[in-house]
């Protein structure tokens, strides 16, 4: 029996088995990775419950959002952050139509620059009126600071008070990733952050609380199921392989006693 698996050494079923392990060891780091990212998830609507009880507690923007490779959820919506850059005042806009205790104004929104990755789109407060020449705005610190606030969804043209098009420049009519992206030139964080400390002639914005205790969001289950998938993957190439390997064997078997189809 064992001469009947020589074939395993001829350098087409060497060079298959290389190419099956490796797809078996790409299969296994991505189930890992996916699991990892649920893990963290998972971590950080722990932590979003806590923050909910102890307010105070606030977590750098870039590990809420991993660097900005994620999209604000309903498990990091509310979450107490906290980034430190460079405000850019050259690009500060002004987002019109915005209510506050009843009176309608505007928010005013600087970026802030970051030293290793993206953007934070900041809405340091609020003010009455309409945006024009003769309002006059707190500047913005010049050099490194560190900002606290609360971070928020990205908003739609549903969205109470965004307003669809036809505004000057420097106005911003919906805070999102597909708006910023033609104003800013870099890349931004998704959401934003509504700053906790107004300066002095602007009012802080109201904004959305975490949930706390809704449960992990889909994001974090989607990251387990494609766990699950890359596992099952793995474990789909052993099972070829193997049985690929039992068909070549007992086609072998079938030859040396004459009975190949292919000798009649």
């Amino acid at each position: 029996m064992g001469d009947v698996y020589r074939f395993l050494l001829t350098s087409r079923w060497l060079g298959g088995t290389v190419v099956a392990l490796v797809a078996i060891a790409v299969c296994l780091w991505l189930g890992s990775w996916q699991l990892g990212r649920f893990e963290d998830r998972a971590s950080t609507h722990k932590d979003g419950g806590s923050s909910a009880k102890a307010p105070g507690t606030a977590a750098p923007l870039a590990s809420v959002l991993h660097g900005g490779a994620d999209q604000v959820g309903t498990d990091t919506v509310g979450r107490e952050v906290i980034v430190t850059g460079s405000y850019d005042p050259a690009h500060q806009l002004l987002v019109p139509n915005r209510t506050v205790d009843g009176r309608n104004g505007y928010y005013v929104l600087t970026p802030l620059r970051t030293a290793d990755g993206p953007a934070a789109a900041i809405v340091r407060g609020w003010v009455p009126g309409s945006p024009d020449a003769s309002v006059q705005l707190p500047a913005a610190p010049s050099g490194q600071v560190t900002v606290a606030g609360r971070l928020q969804a990205p908003e739609s043209s549903g969205s109470g008070g965004a307003v669809a098009g036809g505004l000057p420049s420097g106005q911003l009519g919906t805070i999102s990733p597909a708006t910023l992206v033609n104003v800013l030139p870099y890349r931004s964080y998704d959401g934003w952050v509504a700053a906790d400390a107004a300066p002095s002639g602007l009012t802080a914005v109201p904004t959305v609380q975490p949930q706390g205790g809704d449960g992990l969001s889909l994001r974090a289950f989607q990251n387990l199921g494609y766990t699950l998938e890359w596992f099952v993957f793995a474990g789909f190439v052993v099972f070829m392989w193997f049985r690929l390997v039992r068909r070549e064997a007992e086609m072998l078997q079938d030859r040396a006693l004459g009975l190949d189809p292919a000798l009649d």
